[in-house]
């Protein structure tokens, strides 16, 4: 691995994030927290897909 993809490593991180928020939702029986997480998700993977496909398409990749 010569070098990190920064903006990468951050859509993966925040997405790890709402996967542990999705759990913690779930134990504190909270449905709104739940549904806005699973939202976040579907976010956060929709942008850090699209970065990566312009990444790859301008040869960062």
């Amino acid at each position: 691995m010569k070098n990190v993809k920064w903006p990468l490593l951050v859509y993966a991180i925040l997405a790890a994030t709402s996967i542990m928020g999705i759990g913690i939702a779930i134990s504190e029986k909270s449905i709104t927290g739940a549904i806005g997480c699973i939202v976040a998700i579907v976010i956060i993977m929709g942008m850090g897909f699209k970065t990566k496909k312009r990444m790859r398409e301008n040869g960062e990749i």
